[in-house]
């Protein structure tokens, strides 16, 4: 943009102009009404408005929407909005077109990994939702893992203010890549942290994702106390039930015994189905889950789940269309 502004002789302000107009939901140059009309209709011929074309979209009963969106070199990308009885509208994000890692019961870690998404990728999945309206939270929870393209995604993140989400409601999850924990440590930005635990035995964790194998739970766990320490902003434990796996009594005490109540605050995340070989806990095993840590002083609520039958929850992105 800058360097096509050049060419047209325009002033650098310009480009200020425009930022303007995308990040409170132009649709189009045409829309930014105090560019000039031959200047409007110059950038229309010259540059994208986006780096990602939507290819389908889907609305689930609760408000929830899931966009596929196609990267000029062809690799798929899905993202969500989520909409709260409470007034929030929060994106759920991704980094990669795929996943990399091998998490068993998520659907993106089955799908065939592309690659690392720019930041302006990254951002024009925002900036399609902000034309659907206002925007104030967002997760780095889609597809890929976002510590592996840590600086594409941090770069996304300088601009996310403009559209509406502070970095204080902004969230980066992780399974556990101990150099990015440390790499988000260093951040001015004070952007949460969330961590996909799962299991508090190292042995099933493993077996659920490999990538503990590399960066084992203790070495996590001491990367997201340095974490809290330098940012004295609570850690996010996100834990998927999973029925007969993960979700017994002994395995709640298992996984209070090894977080501190100041540090962690425990998500508990019902199973969304996928062809995963697993079933969801019942309501009344994750109540009891829940029970017993809140009984050993962690903090520990039950997520919302949002677009499960469209498959945008959590683990179901897979870009199947």
């Amino acid at each position: 943009m800058q360097s096509k502004l050049a060419e047209l002789g325009e002033p650098r302000y310009r480009l200020g102009q425009i930022w303007r107009w995308a990040a409170q939901g132009a649709g189009s140059f045409a829309e930014m009404t105090d560019l000039p009309r031959g200047l409007r209709d110059a950038l229309s011929g010259v540059v994208p408005f986006s780096t990602l074309s939507p290819r389908r979209e889907a609305h689930a009963r609760d408000g929830t929407v899931k966009t596929l969106f196609e990267t000029s070199d062809g690799r798929l990308v899905e993202a969500v909005l989520m909409r709260y009885r409470d007034g929030r509208r929060s994106l759920c994000l991704s980094s990669q077109s795929g996943c990399p890692l091998t998490c068993t019961f998520c659907a993106t870690g089955r799908m065939r990994f592309g690659r690392n998404l720019t930041s302006s990728e990254i951002l024009d999945q925002a900036l399609h939702f902000r034309r659907l309206g206002r925007v104030d939270h967002a997760v780095f929870m889609g597809m890929g893992e976002p510590m592996i393209n840590l600086d594409a995604v941090l770069g996304a993140c300088e601009r996310l203010p403009d559209l509406g989400v502070t970095h204080r409601r902004t969230a980066i999850s992780t399974v556990g890549w101990v150099p990015g924990i440390n790499r988000l440590a260093e951040s001015p930005m004070p952007i949460r942290l969330a961590l996909s635990l799962h299991a508090a035995d190292p042995a099933l964790r493993s077996q659920l994702m490999p990538v503990n194998d590399r960066y084992p739970l203790a070495e996590v766990l001491a990367a997201c106390r340095a974490f809290y320490e330098r940012k004295r902003r609570k850690v996010f434990i996100e834990y998927v039930m999973l029925a007969g796996v993960n979700d017994a009594h002994g395995q709640a005490v298992q996984l209070a015994e090894i977080l501190d109540p100041r540090i962690y605050k425990v998500n508990l995340i019902p199973y969304n189905p996928t062809d995963a070989p697993y079933a969801g806990s019942s309501a009344k095993a994750i109540d009891a889950f829940r029970a017993e840590l809140e009984r050993r002083g962690l903090e520990a609520t039950v997520r919302l789940t949002r677009g499960r039958d469209i498959d945008a929850a959590c683990g179901q992105l897979a870009a199947s269309s």
